[in-house]
């Protein structure tokens, strides 16, 4: 689904005291809407927000008529992403304040926020009492043998017209529902109890609503208008923030947002438990959480932070978490299950690690020496402790290079893929391993004044052959290296385009609350942002990662991609002339290859798939569209493994690697991947041009 978030807020997942919600069979008290308001720290709060935004927010953007477009108009997407609660009649009543968003909020009038806030908890309200109704006495009388229709994403769908339009949607959004839970292996009964179960949860959690849930998504409606990072946290989030990002990693290790319903994995921490397990991938949607043996709960429609409650909790102590994986075909809503035993994680864990792969090339054999890197990490206590044995990610490289020369290796593959970044240290001092001394990165500020960030120190760890390994997780600190490393010319970069977060946030504290304000932006030493594009490579792999759903560019008014003027550094043009060999010579390889050939034929199939606009709601029709996707995924997996002389599949389980190639993971633990070995080759490449070069001079 296209820009569907609510909120769009992220949530790290660490050590906190598990609490769940248990709900009543009866159904929930209706909610006191009148109850309601907001309160006096609220309209405090918001004015409070409105004056940072308008003097220090990096866009300095004017809070007018045009602005309170984008806010209202924000506002209804988190109130209603798809379009399946509000009536035009609500839209037409809600109109006359589209241009007056902005008045109100510089006068701290937050009662058309609520107003709509609370219509739209009213509309919630009739949605579930209709399908519980529709559950409980007509589930039998749903004919799925006519051949009507549903859209796939309604983000851009017509109002429903009127109530009587609204309850023909609702009906058939359930029974597209049930539709789905009968592919996936349920019979009627087990679909009536699941889902009785999850209407009666999500009424229990319409009721609990307080006026702080509502002044939070208000409120973020404006802030999120500025860019996607800045973002107001009540409270209670700040406080959880201040959790987060104090204490050492501990939980399951994955980096959560919300997706309408939906929470999904936005990235795994590297050597976590969820990233270890090998069961979760990115845009992996959780639907149900349990502890140890207990009963699983489904969290579909769950706020997110409820979801990272649950998930929550002490180290040692057992989790399960049933997730839609990302493979799927849209609308298969099968699922499995995946056990995690919550864990610190170690900055050991998460430290470079190196190792060889050995390749071979008309006849040569030749060593690359790779260096798998989670994250950019530091030791701060140590080091603030002036600890001489402090780790950090600079150290560690420095000492894997020596060793991999010690072991005459001809060229060296830096492994950066799902990097998520951290230290800006050390992206600084790692870019300056491989270059002789000049600037790293520049950071520019909300007055326009530029900060240049450099490598002071002359000298170079390692001058060989150099390589730089990206996916679309890698990001930050990794794309500030990367690009450092594309701009002096020092690196080869190959892999995919990478994440684009090139914005810096700073937490301003409220007398309510907390607000992450973005203060400046990452700039590479030739003046282009890392912002929205990110890091485009010098060879580009095929992704099974959707851009249009990973990425800085994913998300709803993200900062747009810009240059400044470029810093004074010298760049090395020895490997430009080179590139377009490279580029064809890995082509031809890659045209050969069966991994390479599998990824981009199911590359293509998942677009063929996800450009369906509508499914049937006639359970023939969807069933023969998931036995043809199978069916074609299962001659594309059996081409693969013939051409590597593997014995074929009968039918695909969920488990196949047809699921989840291979291609694309640096866990240095496991055997290299077809894309770390083409990185190899694409270098050995390279030093047989240059030698040839050499050889002509």
């Amino acid at each position: 689904m296209k820009g569907s978030n609510t909120l769009r807020q992220s949530c790290l997942i660490a050590l906190m005291t598990f609490s769940a919600t248990t709900f009543a069979a009866e159904k929930a008290a209706p909610l006191d809407l009148d109850q309601l308001q907001p309160t006096r720290d609220q309209v405090v709060a918001s004015l409070n927000t409105v004056e940072l935004l308008r003097r220090h927010h990096y866009n300095r953007t004017r809070l007018d008529d045009a602005l309170s477009a984008q806010v209202y108009d924000t506002y209804l997407k988190h109130l209603d992403a798809q379009r399946s609660l509000f009536t035009q009649q609500d839209i037409d009543s809600f109109a006359e304040n589209r241009l007056r968003m902005d008045d109100l909020l510089l006068s701290g009038d937050l009662s058309v926020g609520f107003a709509m806030h609370k219509r739209q908890l009213q509309r919630l309200e009739q949605r579930l009492d209709f399908s519980l109704e529709l559950l409980q006495n007509q589930l039998s009388d749903l004919d799925f043998s006519t051949d009507q229709d549903i859209l796939v994403d309604r983000e851009d769908a017509a109002w429903a017209k009127d109530d009587d339009a609204l309850h023909l949607l609702w009906r058939a959004q359930l029974k597209d529902e049930v539709l789905r839970l009968k592919l996936s292996g349920k019979n009627l009964e087990d679909i009536q109890s699941l889902l009785v179960k999850r209407y009666k949860g999500q009424q229990i959690r319409v009721s609990q609503t307080r006026s702080e849930d509502i002044f939070q998504n208000y409120i973020n409606a404006l802030a999120q208008v500025y860019d996607p990072h800045t973002q107001y946290l009540s409270p209670e989030n700040a406080e959880n923030f201040d959790i987060n990002m104090s204490l050492s990693l501990e939980g399951i290790g994955a980096v959560l947002q919300s997706d309408n319903e939906y929470t999904k994995i936005m990235r795994l921490v590297p050597a976590g438990p969820a990233q270890r397990s090998q069961q979760l991938a990115a845009a992996d949607r959780i639907v149900g959480v349990a502890q140890a043996e207990d009963e699983m709960v489904d969290v579909i429609g769950w706020r997110l932070d409820e979801v990272v409650k649950l998930i929550r909790g002490p180290k040692g102590s057992n989790v399960r978490l049933e997730v839609i994986p990302a493979s799927n075909p849209p609308g298969d809503m099968s699922s499995k299950v995946v056990n995690l035993t919550r864990e610190a994680i170690k900055l050991e864990d998460q430290a470079a690690k190196s190792r060889i792969i050995d390749l071979k090339n008309q006849g040569h054999d030749y060593r690359i020496g790779v260096i798998d890197l989670p994250g950019f990490y530091l030791d701060f206590k140590a080091y603030r402790q002036g600890d001489p044995d402090y780790r950090s990610t600079t150290r560690d490289v420095r000492r894997l290079l020596e060793e991999l020369e010690k072991q005459k290796v001809d060229g060296v593959v830096l492994d950066l893929r799902d990097n998520g970044g951290g230290s800006l240290q050390e992206a600084t001092e790692l870019t300056g391993l491989f270059i002789d001394q000049g600037p790293t990165v520049l950071v520019r500020n909300t007055e326009g004044d530029v900060q240049v960030l450099d490598d002071p120190e002359s000298g170079v760890t390692y001058n060989g052959p150099l390589a730089v390994l990206v996916n679309r997780l890698s990001a930050s600190a990794s794309e500030i290296f990367a690009g450092a490393m594309q701009d002096y010319g020092r690196a080869l970069v190959i892999g995919e385009p990478t994440f684009g977060k090139g914005t810096v946030q700073s937490i301003q504290p409220l007398n309510h609350g907390e607000l992450k304000l973005t203060l400046a932006k990452f700039y590479r030493v030739s003046g282009q942002s890392t912002q929205h594009r990110g890091v485009v490579p010098d060879i580009s792999y095929p992704s099974l990662l959707d851009s249009k759903e990973i990425g800085e560019s994913a998300l709803p008014h993200a900062m747009p991609w810009d240059t400044i003027p470029p810093a004074r550094y010298s760049s090395s043009q020895q490997l430009k002339p080179f590139v377009a060999q490279l580029q064809k010579s890995h082509e031809t390889r890659a045209a050969k290859d069966p991994d390479f050939i599998y990824t981009l034929s199911r590359l293509g199939l998942d677009d063929e798939i996800k450009g369906r606009e509508t499914l049937p709601l006639n359970e023939a029709k969807r069933k023969q569209q998931l036995n043809d996707y199978e069916s074609r995924l299962l001659v594309m997996e059996n081409t693969r493994r013939n051409a590597k002389g593997e014995e074929p599949l009968a039918s695909l389980e969920k488990d196949d690697p047809a699921d989840e190639v291979a291609l694309n993971t640096n866990d240095a633990d496991k055997e290299p991947d077809a894309f770390l070995v083409e990185t190899g080759q694409i270098l050995v490449d390279l030093l047989q041009l240059e030698h040839q070069v050499a050889k002509a001079d």
